[in-house]
C-alpha cells in the first residue's frame, strides 16, 4: 500500500512538473489570443481615451526611443527629425509603445509627440522613385507635381483612399496606399 502511494505521489509530482512547463505557454496563448481578439476588431481604446493603433508624429528634433515604458530603461536609438509619422501600438501609464517605418519599436514618452499628422512617401520603393501628385483625388488627373519616395509630407486631408498631402509649399493628392503614416480607408478631414 504505501508503494501506491509513493507511486502516485511520483505521478502527481510528474503531472505538477509538466504543468509548470506547460503553464507559460498557455498564458502566452492566452495572451496571443487577447492580442489577436483586439487585432481583429481593429482598434481599442487606450489610457489616454485614443484608439490604438494610431498614427501620431513626432514633436521634436530629438526623440529617444526606450527598451521599456520608463526612464530606467536604456535608449534603443534617437529619432532626429520632428514631424516623421510614427504609429502608437501600446500605451502605458504616459508612455507609448511606437513603431516606425522601417518596423523598429520602441518606448516613447507622449509629451514627445503631436497629433498632427504626416506620412512617408512609399519609403519602400528604391529610392529616387519618382511618384505624381495629382490636382484632382483621380488616377487621370493632371500631375502637379512629382515627388520622390521617403519624402516627409503633411496631411491634409484622406477620402476614398486618396490623400491631400503637402511639402516645401506644394500640394497635391496621392493614393493613400502609397503612403506610410494613413491606414487603408482612413478618412481625415480639415
Amino acid at each position: 500500500m504505501r508503494q501506491n502511494t509513493l507511486v502516485q505521489m511520483a505521478q502527481a509530482r510528474l503531472t505538477q512538473n509538466k504543468f509548470l512547463k506547460v503553464l507559460p505557454a498557455l498564458i502566452l496563448s492566452l495572451v496571443m489570443l487577447e492580442i489577436g481578439s483586439v487585432w481583429a476588431q481593429g482598434t481599442s481604446v487606450g489610457p489616454s481615451g485614443y484608439k490604438v493603433p494610431r498614427f501620431v508624429s513626432l514633436k521634436s528634433d530629438r526623440v529617444n526611443v526606450r527598451g521599456g515604458p520608463s526612464t530606467d530603461h536604456k535608449v534603443k536609438w534617437i529619432f532626429r527629425r520632428a514631424g516623421l509619422p510614427v504609429e502608437i501600438i501600446q500605451e502605458f501609464e504616459n508612455w507609448r509603445r511606437v513603431r516606425d517605418s522601417e518596423g523598429e519599436e520602441g518606448w516613447v514618452f507622449h509629451s514627445l509627440l503631436s497629433g498632427r499628422r504626416t506620412a512617408l512617401i512609399s519609403p519602400w520603393q528604391k529610392p529616387g522613385t519618382l511618384l505624381s501628385l495629382k490636382e484632382e483625388p483621380q488616377n487621370d488627373a493632371s500631375e502637379v507635381v512629382k515627388a520622390q519616395v521617403n519624402v516627409l509630407v503633411d496631411v491634409m486631408k484622406c477620402k476614398n483612399n486618396w490623400c491631400q498631402v503637402s511639402a516645401q509649399g506644394r500640394q497635391g493628392w496621392l493614393r493613400a496606399n502609397m503612403l506610410w503614416g494613413i491606414y487603408p480607408d482612413e478618412v481625415i478631414e480639415e
